[in-house]
């Protein structure tokens, strides 16, 4: 008698700024997921974010979507497939993501007035420093300076958050030159790919991660489930 074998057909969507840590993680664990990477700038407008995510979940032929990404700004709120689960951890973004836990980053001294980074930050266009190139060229230092530095009003240092995935002192002199120009200081924290580890591990996926069937929808709630209204007796 012959056993019927059906394929599960897993596919990884995931943010640019990620990828090194994401690919670390795949290789050590000799996984061979297809991944489709969305541009990093797109965090900066949460609505273009769901736009391009739920545009990429309608197009990918997969019985199981992992998600590398957090709430990201209310981005991934609303976001459902007809035909695949959908998985996706239990934060607010990938910051949580690569320090390893929401606890973990309530832990962090002064947090509110930290601005993180990792290589990723620094490499794809749509964050900080990338908008200050583009501004000093359009125009001018001191105008794009003006500008970042109110940009930054509320933060007084970089964060690095040390993946393991690249070598810290690889990026430490743009680290520094940004430091300089924008009158912040830096330190470093060891990150942890403790959830990404756990996003790409076969099932059953833990609390620590948001599972929806097809149909169903991705809401606040399920980021934040302490939110969610009281149901009256």
């Amino acid at each position: 008698m012959l056993t019927e074998v059906i394929i599960v057909k897993t596919v990884i969507l995931a943010c640019q700024t990620i990828k090194d840590e994401l690919e670390l993680v795949m290789k050590a664990s000799a996984l061979i997921y297809p991944v489709v990477y969305l541009e990093s700038g797109l965090h900066n407008s949460p609505d273009l974010l769901r736009d391009k995510v739920q545009e990429q979940v309608d197009a990918l032929d997969a019985d199981i979507i992992l998600m590398a990404f957090g709430c990201c700004g209310n981005g991934l709120v609303g976001i459902k497939s007809a035909k695949a689960k959908l998985v996706i951890p239990r934060i607010d973004d990938c910051i949580t993501m690569l320090l390893g836990s929401t606890e973990t980053r309530r832990s962090i001294p002064n947090a509110i007035s930290t601005y993180f980074l990792t290589k990723g930050w620094l490499d794809p266009a749509g964050n900080i420093m990338w908008s200050y190139l583009s501004w000093v060229e359009r125009y001018g230092e001191q105008k794009a300076l003006r500008i970042v530095k109110k940009m930054l009003n509320n933060y007084t240092r970089f964060m690095i958050i040390d993946t393991g995935a690249y070598k810290i002192e690889n990026i430490l002199p743009a680290i520094r030159d940004s430091c300089e120009k924008f009158n912040m200081h830096y330190d470093v924290i060891p990150g942890s790919l403790h959830l990404l580890r756990k996003l790409l591990t076969p099932v059953p996926w833990e609390s620590e991660f948001i599972v929806c069937n097809p149909g169903q929808e991705i809401t606040i709630y399920d980021f934040y489930p302490a939110l969610s209204p009281v149901v009256a007796n």
